[in-house]
């Protein structure tokens, strides 16, 4: 369970670095950051337990 934790958060983190990258405005790439960190939390919350449901 925790090297899969740590596997998605590397791919992520990969993923952000790539979007970095991209020649977009940058609001753009900010909500893109935002939704991906947010989305992670929820991910490493769910995977131990804390929330449930969503």
């Amino acid at each position: 369970m925790l090297i899969s934790i740590i596997i998605t958060l590397v791919i992520l983190g990969l993923i952000l670095y790539l979007v970095d990258m991209l020649p977009i405005d940058g609001g753009i790439k900010r909500i893109i950051h935002v939704v991906a960190i947010i989305a992670a939390i929820i991910y490493v919350l769910r995977a131990f337990g804390v929330i449930t449901g969503i």
